[in-house]
């Protein structure tokens, strides 16, 4: 990873068991502009149990949440080709195990960078298997306290893993009062790691939040449509939201690689006087009048009369000559000041 914001955009469980429709994700993302498309490894039989209940009600076809994760499971052949898949299109293809033969299938078929879901960050038997292959580690914090968030880091310091942690707020889809921004600076001070943005808001506004407040990794979940079936949807992103994002967010580095110095606005000179104004008078004016500033106007452009600034060393002297109306206004018309 480089100082450019890692984008991913989390497909998880939106291809519902279809490898065609995972293959569709990843073509569709190509033209977006993310780093990286990620996916969730399920394996029923090694994760879940007939006592998993449904977070929400969205299967008509799922008897248990058991039956769910078995529908839609690929075999390893299936997720080498999703992987080749992403690198021929250059996108980092990232994953998140949710058991330990999860993890080991991953490490099979040479997946290197690991997203662990928040839920996982308290099983370290998992945290120490992915510290055995995982070249990177992306750590959520969705569902984690800081003692939980503590072990986990010290997992990963101590077998010289390079991680981050993303701030996460597990709602779906998420409240602005829910995106947590400021624990962005907290965890950069409490583990001197990069900080990163796990968003379920369904919209692009959270992630440029982010970016703005210096996130190093936006994860957003990709959706072809909010509409779509499976429980994630409206909190995931379209097509061409996920463009837009990338776009603002490729903008909002630009601006923060690029500070602008107040001091120094040689370049506007000319536009200054193009803008600027000049004072002038507003009504024709005898020699001998005393002027008010009721008598002032200002007019483009600037250096033709006296500087606007100084309207007060107009005021209160004599005019030496006739003026007509709208004539700029020069400190030769006016009776010297007294020294």
């Amino acid at each position: 990873m480089n100082n450019e914001v890692y984008i991913i955009a989390e497909v998880g469980m939106a291809h519902d068991g279809s490898l065609g429709m995972a293959h569709s994700f990843i073509d569709a993302l190509s033209g977006t502009g993310v780093n990286a498309v990620k996916f969730q490894v399920h394996i029923a039989a090694a994760e879940s149990s007939m006592s998993e209940r449904f977070r929400i009600n969205f299967s008509y076809e799922d008897r248990t949440r058991m039956d769910y994760w078995a529908r839609t499971e690929f075999t390893r052949e299936q997720w080498a080709c999703l992987k080749t898949h992403c690198a021929a299109n250059g996108m980092d293809f990232v994953a998140s195990p949710f058991s330990i033969a999860a993890a080991e299938l991953l490490q099979n078929i040479g997946a290197k960078k690991i997203k662990i879901a928040s839920g996982e960050v308290t099983n370290h038997l998992l945290l120490k298997k992915i510290a055995r292959f995982a070249d990177y580690v992306l750590l959520s914090s969705g569902m984690s306290n800081w003692d939980e968030l503590d072990g986990a880091a010290s997992i990963l310091t101590n077998r010289e893993i390079a991680f981050s942690i993303l701030q996460c707020t597990t709602a779906y889809p998420t409240q602005p009062s829910q995106w947590g921004l400021n624990v962005l600076d907290e965890i950069r001070n409490r583990y001197d790691v990069p900080a990163g943005f796990s968003d379920h808001s369904g919209d692009i506004y959270a992630g440029l939040a982010a970016a703005a407040h210096g996130a190093s990794t936006i994860e957003v979940h990709a959706t072809f449509d909010q509409c779509m079936f499976g429980p994630d949807a409206r909190a995931s992103l379209d097509m061409r939201q996920i463009s837009s994002l990338v776009k603002g967010i490729r903008q909002i580095e630009n601006a923060v690689r690029h500070p602008v110095n107040k001091l120094h606005n040689e370049d506007f000179r000319e536009l200054s006087k193009i803008f600027g104004k000049s004072l002038a008078l507003n009504k024709h004016l005898k020699k001998g009048h005393i002027v008010r500033l009721e008598d002032l106007e200002t007019k483009k452009p600037a250096g033709q009369g006296m500087d606007v600034r100084n309207y007060q060393q107009a005021v209160g002297r004599m005019l030496l000559r006739d003026m007509p109306q709208w004539e700029f206004l020069q400190e030769h018309d006016l009776e010297p000041c007294e020294k």
